[in-house]
């Protein structure tokens, strides 16, 4: 079997692996010229690292990021309103890495390239358009030059992210992207953590907020890269309908609004002007569609349901969609048998994610909370810590993250399985 991986970002780079794992033949299209250390700081959640470990990935997630032990979330900075233990923390049998995203997707290109050898990962390879046929199916890319070529293979995944090209033929009506009416702006400062070495701190509202956790280990001096966003919903940004999270920024653009954000604890404006470099994106998503598949060819990651990062989950589940997929392959009899396997196992439930987190996500909380402040009760009143602690372990369970449910379950893919030949 020959599968064909439109795009090399954490999803196709993840699927190529699961592929070699499990004796596959993979090739990886990518359309950028030259694969670079791009975007700031991610989480990966205890069901993306599990199924990285089985890759092979622990030294490398030890290596360039930092588990994460705290959850903390603050009503504009004086009001704590959550805190929970994350990771072996809390009891996971996995840890939660921050990591900066650019380093992560670096070690899966080394791994992909180690593993599988270099021409593995074709770049300068922009997918243009699909053909299905009874038994394969043939992508067609075109280079910088404006050169068109093809390869045939017995499956096609569009793993081309939130702008896919393999989506877009797939579901030609789908619009443009959606826009929250929330900008962020993201950074990386090199600063001492300002609750603990290893803790997600999220403070603010739903109108403005700033988050911030460390990405690497700490230094000698007690300093890491501490990856920060700051988040407004400005009134005067018109129509969005596009997303480049790779798009430089100034401070000037929204430090103003920051500019009495000092709690003690925590100190925004100083954060922010010790930035090494600062990049401005709208949050955006697209609508869940009805289906991920169509013949033989297949979306993961942000290709099938590209989400806003309220649950910091987009790059866990691209992870998961990838194992998910070379299981189905694995256990199905035909591919288009497995396509069907792997959307009748997650398309439903990664939906009703995406639909979570335009309503917040686990930071949901703060919309009653807010609404109780509006008709006249206290901060302190307004907190109902029964009541979040059912959000909070809804949301996981919805998000595939919950403690018990995850501890428990069987391996994406068993240790030595292989398709036979």
């Amino acid at each position: 079997m020959t599968i064909l991986v439109a795009g090399g970002g954490i999803a196709g780079l993840t699927f190529a692996l699961t592929c070699h794992e499990v004796g596959l033949d993979v090739q990886v299209f990518e359309a950028a010229t030259d694969i670079k250390s791009l975007g700031v700081g991610i989480n990966l959640q205890p069901n993306a690292v599990r199924e990285l470990y089985q890759l092979g990935l622990a030294d490398d997630l030890k290596q360039i990021g930092i588990e994460a032990e705290e959850w903390a979330l603050f009503f504009y900075g004086a009001h704590p309103v959550w805190t929970e233990a994350r990771g072996t923390q809390a009891g996971y049998n996995w840890p939660q890495f921050s990591v900066h995203r650019g380093q992560f997707h670096l070690r899966l290109l080394a791994a992909v390239q180690h593993r599988l050898g270099k021409a593995c990962v074709e770049t300068d390879a922009r997918f243009c358009r699909y053909e299905n046929h009874a038994d394969g199916v043939t992508a067609y890319f075109e280079n910088s030059n404006g050169e068109t070529f093809s390869r045939d293979g017995d499956l096609l995944v569009g793993a081309d992210g939130i702008h896919s090209g393999v989506r877009r033929q797939m579901h030609p009506e789908q619009g443009p992207v959606n826009w929250s009416g929330a900008v962020m702006w993201r950074g990386v400062s090199r600063y001492a953590p300002p609750r603990n070495k290893n803790s997600f701190v999220f403070v603010g509202g739903i109108a403005q907020r700033f988050i911030c956790y460390p990405v690497e280990p700490l230094d000698a001096n007690g300093e890491t890269q501490l990856n920060w966003i700051a988040e407004l919903h400005p009134e005067d940004s018109g129509s969005v309908d596009q997303s480049d999270w790779n798009r430089p920024a100034s401070a000037d653009a929204f430090i103003g609004q920051f500019a009495e954000w000092d709690f003690g604890w925590l100190n925004v404006p100083d954060i922010v002007s010790k930035a090494e470099g600062i990049w401005e994106f709208p949050m955006v998503d697209r609508d869940p569609v009805k289906h991920w598949i169509d013949g033989r060819v297949g979306l993961i990651g942000d290709a099938a349901h590209a989400m806003f990062p309220h649950g910091s989950g987009g790059a866990s589940q691209a992870i998961v969609d990838a194992r998910v997929l070379g299981a189905a392959i694995l256990d199905k009899a035909s591919v288009p048998q497995a396509l069907l396997g792997f959307q009748e196992k997650l398309l439903k439930p990664v939906n009703d994610v995406v639909l979570r987190n335009r309503s917040q996500g686990p930071v949901g909380v703060l919309l009653d909370i807010e609404a109780r402040i509006a008709k006249g009760q206290s901060v302190g009143d307004a907190i109902n810590q029964q009541e979040i602690a059912s959000f909070m372990s809804r949301y996981k369970q919805a998000a595939g993250t919950a403690r018990d449910t995850l501890n428990s379950a069987a391996p994406t893919i068993a240790a030595a399985s292989s398709v036979p030949d």
